[in-house]
């Protein structure tokens, strides 16, 4: 399965039961862990260090 394929199915799944309310959450989740993957990269956490 592609991930697009994934997506569609995580939308329909949350649209047809009327779980949208948790859309916000699963989004929070996915940017926490790119986050996390970045905050890894050695070349990149003077950026994240100027985030904050």
């Amino acid at each position: 399965m592609s991930k697009v394929t994934i997506a569609a199915e995580i939308w329909s799944f949350l649209k047809e039961r009327k779980k949208l309310i948790f859309l916000p959450l699963i989004v929070l989740l996915i940017l926490l862990a790119v986050f996390a993957i970045v905050a890894e990269v050695p070349v990149l956490t003077p950026f994240i260090y100027a985030l904050f």
